[in-house]
């Protein structure tokens, strides 16, 4: 409730039309529950479907009821370290020269 009153005022202050303003908070809101909440974020392994999704076809898949007792969470890229290498060393290593 918080979040919305802050984003509605945010609008209102920049003089938009509050019927407008309604549908900007509610996209606004969307957009931040998938961003922050878990259950609503992409799931990782099939972006097509959300974290929920997911649970809900384990669930049905194995028969009982599924509890998520702990999460990593992953930035795009991390983990991904950028080799430095000299081109010319290498050539020359494969070569045999020094």
């Amino acid at each position: 409730r918080r979040e919305k009153d802050v984003l509605a005022d945010k609008y209102r202050q920049q003089g938009k039309p509050e019927n407008v303003i309604e549908k900007i908070v509610e996209s606004g809101l969307k957009t931040y529950y998938k961003e922050v909440c878990l259950l609503e974020q992409a799931f990782i392994h099939d972006n097509a479907k959300s974290v929920a999704q997911a649970v809900k076809e384990a669930e049905g898949k194995i028969g009982a009821a599924v509890k998520i007792t702990g999460f990593v969470r992953y930035a795009l890229g991390e983990g991904i370290d950028k080799q430095e290498s000299d081109f010319a060393a290498e050539v020359a290593a494969a070569s045999g020269k020094k």
